[in-house]
């Protein structure tokens, strides 16, 4: 009886857990950019494309990075159920060494904060 009970329970739980992820959802293709070897001042941009997965607009209300080595730029419009857009992120790679850092982003969505990360190696120039 008990294990039928949790079974039960596991199940409702599972299943708001997926119409959650499926409801006004903000979903990235990554959340993660490796940026790998790159020489002291070249480019240091990307780009994490998402889509709106949601019923209604999706509005970025912010996006903020760790520190101010990182800068972000994001659509500022809303985004409509079923599109795609992208916020583009540049490192300054003048700052030798390794890094990693990460990018918040509040949204309207379910999954209102997400976590974004670029890592790397900046060589110094020769």
């Amino acid at each position: 009886m008990k294990k039928t009970v949790f079974m039960s329970v596991l199940l409702v739980v599972l299943a708001s857990f997926t119409y959650a992820q499926t409801q006004d959802s903000i979903i990235f293709t990554s959340t993660t950019y490796d940026y790998g070897v790159i020489e002291q001042g070249g480019d240091g941009l990307c780009e994490f494309t998402f889509t709106n997965k949601g019923e209604k607009p999706l509005i970025l209300s912010n996006v903020r990075a760790a520190c101010g080595c990182t800068v972000p730029e994001w659509p500022r419009e809303p985004i409509m159920p079923g599109e795609s857009n992208s916020i583009k992120i540049k490192y300054n790679t003048n700052i030798i060494g390794t890094f990693s850092k990460t990018i918040q982003v509040y949204s309207n969505a379910v999954n209102s904060h997400v976590v974004l990360t670029i890592t790397g190696q900046v060589n110094k120039q020769e």
